[in-house]
């Protein structure tokens, strides 16, 4: 399967002219249908804490633009967005379009950026989503969540093969960013795949270096610093050959006891 990534430099709070940035990426290249096409967290309007006035409801401005890219380019198409519900809750979700412009997947995201204030502005999510792609099966999470690996774990033992993490990262913890990237695919074995954007908001810098890694943990297409667009093909018979010649999650324990001791040094 084919996977593409829309490095952004986001315009601040600006739909049109993100919708207008993406489209400009894809001018002019073949996308195989059927792959699949992801863009960074609030990637139509740079990661704000403005909730109220970024917000959408479900069939809003990015839904459409996400349902009509997907149905136009017959692919899949990920992205993120600011979503409000009926009853109050705004989310920083991860939406998934199908090539027929159907919506197979929407995940709130479960780890808010305390330090950012997102957890003053957003409602957590409660579950993972995990949705099919050709024969891949992708789980979708977002930003922070990268620092939490039971839930990759967790996705992964529920047959994710693909991880996939949009992100607003900034520059001054990039080196974070690689290295967990890494450490998420080596540990489940699966192909991961970070989505960030690049370019300035009105509080950070940050340094793009959107990153698809295989399964061994080996960088097969990574950004530089800038607007870009990144492709990759992800290998279904090589990752499955892997996890048997080395079948580290199935020699995985997953029920035990802690024990603890005290020290005494009377």
């Amino acid at each position: 399967m084919k996977v593409y990534c829309c490095q952004l430099d986001i315009v601040w709070e600006n739909k049109a002219e993100n919708f207008k940035r993406v489209l400009a990426l894809l001018n002019g290249r073949r996308l195989t249908p059927g792959s699949l096409l992801i863009l960074p967290e609030m990637f139509a309007t740079g990661f704000s804490m403005n909730a109220q006035g970024i917000k959408e409801h479900t069939g809003g401005l990015t839904d459409i633009f996400l349902r009509e890219l997907a149905r136009k380019k017959r692919i899949f198409v990920l992205g993120g967005l600011v979503r409000s519900e009926s009853r109050g809750r705004i989310l920083n979700e991860a939406v998934c379009f199908s090539p027929l412009g159907r919506r197979v997947a929407s995940y709130a995201k479960l780890h808010l950026f305390s330090p950012g204030g997102e957890s003053r502005h957003y409602t957590p999510g409660t579950a993972l989503t995990l949705f099919r792609c050709g024969k891949f099966k992708v789980a979708a999470t977002i930003c922070y969540d990268l620092r939490f690996p039971e839930i990759y774990r967790m996705a992964a033992q529920s047959g994710a093969n693909v991880l996939a993490v949009i992100a607003n990262w900034p520059g001054k913890r990039h080196a974070h960013w690689t290295a967990l990237l890494r450490a998420r695919a080596i540990e489940n074995q699966a192909y991961v795949i970070g989505v960030n954007r690049c370019g300035k908001d009105p509080q950070l810098d940050y340094h793009g270096g959107s990153l698809v890694v295989n399964p061994w943990g080996e960088p097969v297409a990574e950004a530089g610093r800038g607007e870009t667009f990144l492709s990759a093909k992800l290998d279904l018979p090589a990752m499955k050959q892997l996890r048997h010649d080395f079948p580290v999650l199935q020699d995985m324990r997953v029920r035990f006891e802690s024990e603890s001791t005290c020290c005494n040094n009377e």
